[in-house]
Formats: structure tokens, sequence, C-alpha cells
């Protein structure tokens, strides 16, 4: 029997009604496999320690981490810092695995311990989760400080990519950054995040929210962030209110440091702030929503991520907003929502306009949204890729 070491720095909850990819992966190995899940004692969603974790079929090890209170600070960089430090100084104690199966970010971990499976000869498998430093830099706007202040997580980054003898990617746009600095593996593997439907369909089921009738609810749901461009959405929804569209409600699921300053922002119209919901509720409200939105900022670094797999889910069109090549592509060829000019308010209105106007366009465009989760975001069908590349070898 396989013994697999799964590193993951952000694992959610870890209370069992999470949508965790790692969780659920380990979940998947344990049934032919040892499989020890070592993830941190901080949780980053919630910005605290953990009080206790689920009884899951695998091994969960929590390392200790500091903490941060903003997810851009200097502080947070020491918090990777010493977990990863400690991740090595655990596995340098513990028997061998026969593979390490590493998720990435964070940077410290994963590059320390590629050193180490290269000098232990361990299969070092690593998941990109999201491109670092990449997603840090859009924070700052001076180029040149950029680049010398992030030269040497560029080059933790590298060094990741450089040592991984399988890699797995999020997104076929994460994959490519991998490849432009490892020209040794023979295959790559895309498998987006992705959720499980049967799941996502029960707590939509047991959870599901009565709203006014009369109104077409728009859905976020996601981080407060720098990344995410809320207030395009909320001057959209003024300008349909000056035409005489009145009946939108925006319903935004999630938290961050931008959450005073959205609030604000939105003054004088229909949103409600949910806050962080557990997964199921959520699944309940989005699926009861008419309209999801996607609204990241030009030059992104985000790929396919979650809240693609949980709006295709509910079977709702989306307003993107995201200049990601490919997830743009995927909303055109499965005719499943718009594209929308970066930060132009005006042509957010008139996409929402036209399907808040048009019920057999929301349907119609909804229940390609769903095909396209059947296809591409199932994780009982698509996370098989990843045990078998764990597995076999």
């Amino acid at each position: 029997m396989k013994d697999v070491v799964i590193i993951a720095n952000f694992v959610a909850g870890l209370q069992g009604r999470d949508n965790n990819r790692f969780s659920y992966l380990a979940t998947l190995l344990s049934r032919e496999c040892k499989v020890e899940l070592v993830a941190s004692n901080f949780n980053h969603g919630e910005k605290k320690k953990r009080d206790s974790v689920a009884d899951y079929p695998f091994k969960v090890t929590l390392l200790d981490e500091p903490g941060y209170s903003k997810n851009v600070c200097f502080k947070r960089f020491w918090s990777h810092y010493v977990w990863g430090r400690n991740v090595i100084s655990y596995l340098k104690k513990r028997k061998k695995p026969d593979v390490i199966y590493c998720a990435v970010p964070s940077l410290t971990a994963p590059a320390r311990v590629s050193d180490y499976c290269k000098k232990e000869k361990i299969r070092f498998i690593i998941d990109i989760q999201d491109l670092w430093p990449e997603a840090f830099m859009m924070v700052f706007d001076v180029p040149f400080m950029k680049k010398v202040f992030f030269s040497p997580f560029t080059y933790l980054a590298n060094k990741i990519y450089r040592n991984a003898d399988e890699i797995v990617a999020v997104s076929k746009t994460y994959v490519s950054r991998a490849v432009n600095v490892n020209k040794t593996v023979n295959a790559t593997h895309t498998v987006f995040l992705g959720t499980n439907l049967d799941v996502f369909d029960d707590f939509a089921r047991k959870n599901k929210k009565e709203f006014d009738s009369s109104e077409i609810k728009l859905a976020y749901c996601g981080t407060l962030g720098s990344s995410y461009d809320l207030t395009s959405v909320f001057a959209a929804m003024r300008k349909l209110e000056s035409v005489g569209v009145t009946n939108i409600r925006f319903i935004v699921m999630g938290d961050g440091p931008r959450k005073k300053e959205f609030i604000a922002s939105a003054q004088g119209l229909k949103v409600d702030f949910l806050g962080r919901l557990p997964y199921d509720q959520m699944c309940g409200i989005l699926n009861s929503c008419d309209i999801s939105v996607n609204p990241i900022r030009s030059k992104a670094a985000q790929s396919i991520i979650n809240k693609h797999a949980d709006y295709a889910a509910a079977g709702i069109p989306v307003i993107n907003t995201q200049e990601c090549i490919e997830y743009r592509e995927m909303i055109k060829s499965y005719n499943m929502g718009f594209n929308c000019k970066n930060e132009d308010s005006d042509d957010m209105a008139e996409k929402i306009k036209i399907l808040v106007e048009n019920d057999e366009m929301r349907k119609k465009m909804g229940a390609n949204s769903r095909l396209c989760a059947e296809k591409w975001f199932d994780r009982k069908k698509t996370y098989c890729e990843l045990v078998d590349l764990i597995i076999d070898e």
C-alpha cells in the first residue's frame, strides 16, 4: 500500500462541510493508500487558529503557523516561511513516504520539500492553485519595485516547478507557466478545482432560499478583496435603475479586506451582504439566484477558480469581466453567459439588461452552464485522473 503525503497550506475549515480540493482528494486516495494530509493550524479564510478537525478517513497533521490578519502583508510572508520550516522538520522526522503531493502556493514549504524529495528520491507532484508572486504583483503599481521585491519569490516558484516530477494545475494557464521552466515532464495534468455535483445538488436542495419572485437575483460568492471589481457591478445597477430596470437584487456571499468599502459603495442599492457562509448554505442561496457575476479586475492572475465551478453547478448564466482567455472561451463555446469589457459598467449593464429581460435566454444559458459543469467540473469524474496519477507509476 502506497504511503502518500499531501501537503497543503490552505485547506479551508477542515470541518467536513467545505469544498476543499485536498481533503476531497485525500478521501478518494484513502480507499487504496495510506494517506496523511499535512496542513497549517492557521485557517487562512477565517484568519484564526483552528479549534478542531472533523473525523476523516485519513490522518490529518496540523503544523504550527504564526498567522496574519491581511492577505497582503509582510507578516503573511513570514508566517508562510515559518510554516515551511516546520513542514520540512516534520518530514525529516517522519518515515519516508512513496509520494509527496504538494499544493502550490504557498512557496517556502514546496521549495524546501522539492529539495528534500530530490535528495531522498521521493516522487514529487505539484498541484498549482494560483500563480505566485504574480497574484501579489498586481497590488503594487511600481514596475521596477515589483521586479526587485518579488524576485526571491519568482526564484522559489521556478525552483518548485523545475524540481517537480509531475505537474498538475487547476488550469491550462497555470500549467503553461510551470512548463516554461520544467522541460523534463512527459505529460501535464489540468484538473479544474470543480465540485462534487451530487453533493452540490443535495446542499442546494436542502438549503434552498426563498426570494421575492418579482426580483432578478444577481449572485457573487468569493473574496471581497483587491482582485474583485464589485464597484463596477454597483455602477451597472445604478445605470440600469436610471433606465427603469429596478427589479434587480445583488446577493454578495463572502468576506475580505474591501468589505466596508464595497458596503459604502453599494449605498442606496438592493445589495445584501451575507458574509462568509458554510459551503452547504452557499450552494442553496446560489442555486436560488438567476444570474452570477464574475467581476475580476484587469491583469489579475486568477484563471479557472472555485466560483466558476459553483456558478456552473448552479445552472445559471454568468456575467464575466475576467480577462483569462481560458475562461472567456469556455463561456463563449458553451454559450453560458456574456463576456464583458473589463471595468466597463456600461457594457456590464447592457449584458445584464439582456438577461433580465429575456427569461428564455436565461434558462437556455443556465442549462448550458450546467452542461459545462457536468463535463468539466464534476469531481467524481475529473479527479479520477489525479488518483491514477498518484497511484500509478
